[in-house]
């Protein structure tokens, strides 16, 4: 149970820390139109493709988690 607990900690921090990245690189777009991670991956679409989409997951994950606690 203690290693299920604690993986669960490690899986929300990771969501939260990919979520703020995502919410940093639309700032940057927003403001100065620079995607920080089609400019690092940007011969890699496939890899920037998989980085929104685990950024978009682990958003809905939060969302979920947070909705949770409140019920």
């Amino acid at each position: 149970m203690m290693t299920e607990m604690k993986s669960k900690g490690v899986l929300c921090m990771v969501a939260m820390i990919l979520v703020l990245i995502g919410g940093i690189n639309w700032g940057l777009v927003g403001l100065l139109n620079l995607d920080l991670v089609a400019l690092i991956f940007g011969k890699l679409p496939l890899v920037q493709k998989i980085i929104y989409i685990l950024i978009g997951i682990s958003a809905v994950f939060l969302i979920f988690k947070q909705c949770k606690h409140k019920v």
